[in-house]
Order: C-alpha cells, then structure tokens, then sequence
C-alpha cells in the first residue's frame, strides 16, 4: 500500500474546505482515509492551515509522499 498525504474536500459548493489527510494512493479523492492529519480552509482571510507536524513528519519518514498543494502548505508551516 502506497501512502500518499494529500487534500481530501469537504464543504459545500463553491465554498471548499479541506483537510490533510493519508490516505492509499489508489483511493478516490473523497475516499476513507488511512489518518487525518489536519485541516486548510483556503476561503477564510487568513487561509487557515492546521496539521499536526508530528504525525506528517512521521508518515514522511515511513515513505509516504506529499502532494505537490501539501508539500507547499507544509513548507509554509516550518
């Protein structure tokens, strides 16, 4: 099992909101995930983003990969 972290959207339309998921690489974009790292809400003034570090440098270390979206949220985080 390829674990990819990634974006998974919830919301209502025309106002996205998501969360930083790690999740099989062969799932939908919407499908269950493996763990929930944090969240992104892209529409508040701020663009919140939270996630777990920890857990996300872990997974990393376990050979999973980052999106290109959460690997530039990350960056920003650290």
């Amino acid at each position: 099992m390829t674990v990819r972290l990634r974006l998974q959207r919830k919301g209502k339309p025309k106002r996205p909101y998501y969360r930083v998921v790690a999740i099989d690489q062969r799932s939908k974009r919407d499908g269950k995930p493996v763990e929930v790292l944090g969240q992104y809400d892209p529409m508040s003034e701020c663009n919140k983003f939270n996630v777990d570090i920890g857990r996300v440098n872990y997974w990393l270390s376990v050979g999973a990969k980052a999106s290109e979206t959460v690997s530039v949220l990350i960056k920003r985080v650290k």
